[in-house]
């Protein structure tokens, strides 16, 4: 695999999916692919009881390749990243994002999907995608289920990035560390306290079960949301210019329409 790394610790209940694109770890079809093929390889391993996610190097992941967002693409890059959603909700292992540095975009909509969210301080998160002109369809169906809708509209509406004690304070981010080392000993403690005593089959139906009403949301409107973004955010003049101004580092001219 080029763009991701895939290891396995604590007798192989732990599998350790890491971003690394030797950039931002930018999630772009390449790295969509391989995510879905690791993934799915994990559906026949009746032991695994947690997956976790971190980025390489300083960040978890600038998010997803803007290149990609373009008219032209929009859709195939929309389906391959939401089909990740639809695995990770049908595996129903558990799943814990490590998140040090930038998180933004489709990276942070890949570390909320996870049950919990571990940070150290340097952590950064944010859905600056208004501020290219279009929205962020997981997010808009995941952030208003974990954190409530006045904070979910207030990220997804600004764009603003919160820092990792922001994310605790409301909710989103289960623990933050000082460091990365520390959060690695802090995740090696929770997993040996938390995760490996339980039956992984029974933590699945663990999942499922606190997640009914999540699940049923994510299926139900990620699909609808999908379709808007396609079929009429794309549609718009500022869509585009919004994604042609980020590729061309300059300034968005709006028509507000």
């Amino acid at each position: 695999m080029e763009k991701i790394k895939l290891s396995y610790t604590h007798n192989n209940s732990v599998a350790q999916i890491v971003f690394d694109d030797g950039k931002g770890n930018v999630l772009d079809s390449v790295m969509m692919y391989e995510l879905q093929k690791a993934l799915d390889t994990f559906d026949d391993m009746d032991d695994l009881k947690l997956i976790t996610f971190e980025g390489a190097g300083k960040h978890f992941s600038f998010g997803a390749s803007v290149e990609e967002h373009k008219k032209d693409a929009a859709d195939i890059m929309l389906r391959s990243f939401h089909q990740l959603f639809y695995i990770l909700k049908q595996l129903s292992i558990p799943t814990l994002a490590k998140i040090s540095g930038q998180c933004l975009g489709g990276g942070m909509e890949m570390a909320i999907m996870c049950n919990f969210l571990f940070a150290d301080k340097t952590a950064k998160l944010g859905q600056p995608e208004i501020i290219l002109g279009v929205f962020p369809p997981p997010a808009s169906v995941i952030l208003p289920e974990k954190i409530g809708l006045a904070k979910a509209e207030e990220l997804i509406l600004t764009g603003k990035v919160i820092n990792a004690e922001e994310g605790k304070s409301i909710g989103l981010i289960n623990e933050v560390f000082e460091d990365k080392a520390s959060l690695e000993a802090g995740l090696d403690s929770f997993v040996k306290q938390y995760i490996l005593p339980k039956s992984a089959s029974s933590l699945r139906y663990g999942v499922r079960a606190a997640r009914t009403n999540f699940n049923h949301v994510l299926v139900k409107y990620l699909a609808e949301l999908e379709k808007m973004y396609v079929d009429e955010l794309m549609c718009t003049k500022d869509a585009n210019e919004g994604i042609n101004a980020f590729i061309e580092k300059r300034q968005p001219v709006w028509l507000n329409h």
